[in-house]
């Protein structure tokens, strides 16, 4: 590596808005993120399935013949 042109790597705090934190590495001082996997809906099982308009489902069951 050339010196002088890569910037500082550092290990920095990573702050969730739920209260969340973590160590990890990055060229940032600070990083805040909205979501992590300790509060994402998909992560938590708290996620809802979301029906699909116009009945796709039921169209790909009745044409393949599954109940």
């Amino acid at each position: 590596m050339r010196e002088g042109i890569h910037p500082k790597y550092n290990q920095v705090k990573v702050k969730c808005k739920s209260g969340n934190e973590w160590v990890t590495g990055s060229t940032k001082d600070e990083i805040r993120v909205e979501i992590c996997s300790k509060c994402h809906p998909f992560y938590t099982g708290s996620q809802k399935l979301v029906v699909e308009a116009g009945g796709r489902v039921e169209k790909f069951n009745k044409r393949y013949g599954r109940k």
